[in-house]
């Protein structure tokens, strides 16, 4: 198993990458990580940090794309940067997996176009972790990777976001929901009426109907499903209050759930290989994470059985 990181992508690179790897490579041993960037930033750190030669090979990337950058203008300028180097090799088979906290428009069209979607997909999409007052975890997406969406591509958000809830989460039978402003069916926009209708027959989900707002961090689904524009706003608002209750010293282990390094990143379901996108600020724990994500993605064959599901 090869996973490829990007060392260079993230308010905190390349620093905050080794120390991440490191501590995955004291509880792990089954992978092989490729750092991807600049030897001579990354050489003397695998040295002071004594990341196990046998376990990290080195990929030289000399460029870097920065977070405001024009994600297509600055792939096709710099194909020397950590983030086309870690495509080049996914697409190329070198690697199994490939995990970044950098740029995310870069990392998102790197997936869109050096890899091809599941057979079937219509679009990929991105979730999130959506923790629940129970103790429990659910799943949202789309979270920005699909503003616009029609009925078919919801349709099979669900499935994809049932599979991953599924094998990743441990949730047997998850309970998909649609995200609306009603719980009757016949509310909401006509997408929202128009997915409603596909999913009520879809019978490779277990579908309950609508969720409303209120009900998202409560025990009512397990997956919710909606278009990016909503999905993104869902998830910037949680971020936001999180932060508050940082900057306020509220402390309580509820809310502690929704810090973002507990699940490391997200991947992109529905092309051919785990790419996992990280937080920009995203420190040691989270890579640590989004390497044990990347892992069980290969590990339990998500995206295979994605398309077995699709196909079916």
């Amino acid at each position: 198993m090869k996973i490829g990181i990007d060392t260079m992508g993230g308010d905190f690179a390349p620093i905050e990458a080794i120390k991440g790897a490191k501590d995955y490579l004291a509880g792990n041993s089954d992978a092989q990580l490729f750092l991807i960037g600049d030897e001579e930033k990354i050489g003397p750190l695998l040295t002071e940090y004594s990341l196990p030669a046998e376990a990290c090979t080195v990929v030289h990337a000399p460029q870097v794309i920065d977070m405001h950058e024009h994600p297509i203008k600055a792939l096709k300028e710099k194909q020397q940067s950590s983030i086309a180097v870690g495509f080049g090799l996914l697409a190329k088979n070198k690697i199994d997996a490939f995990i970044s906290a950098g740029n995310t428009g870069a990392m998102l069209v790197g997936a869109m176009y050096s890899l091809n979607p599941v057979e079937g997909v219509l679009r990929p999409t991105i979730s999130t972790i959506i923790p629940k007052e129970n103790g429990g975890t659910g799943l949202l997406l789309d979270v920005g990777l699909n503003s616009d969406c029609k009925p078919e591509q919801l349709n099979q958000f669900a499935i994809m976001g049932s599979v991953y809830a599924q094998n990743i989460l441990g949730i047997e039978n998850p309970r998909v929901a649609l995200i609306n402003i009603g719980e009757e069916e016949g509310k909401g926009n006509l997408l929202a009426q128009a997915a409603y209708a596909l999913l009520k027959v879809n019978r490779h989900i277990n579908f309950i109907g609508n969720a409303e707002g209120r009900d998202i961090f409560i025990d009512k689904a397990d997956v919710l499903v909606c278009d990016g524009f909503t999905g993104n706003i869902i998830l910037k608002l949680a971020e936001s209050f999180y932060e508050i209750t940082q900057r306020k010293g509220i402390n309580h282990e509820y809310l502690d759930r929704f810090n973002f390094e507990n699940h490391g990143g997200t991947p992109v379901l529905g092309v051919s290989k785990p790419v996992i996108i990280g937080h920009g600020i995203s420190k040691s724990k989270a890579f640590k994470n989004m390497i044990i994500l990347a892992q069980q993605m290969i590990e339990k064959d998500i995206l295979g059985k994605l398309k077995s599901e699709l196909e079916n």
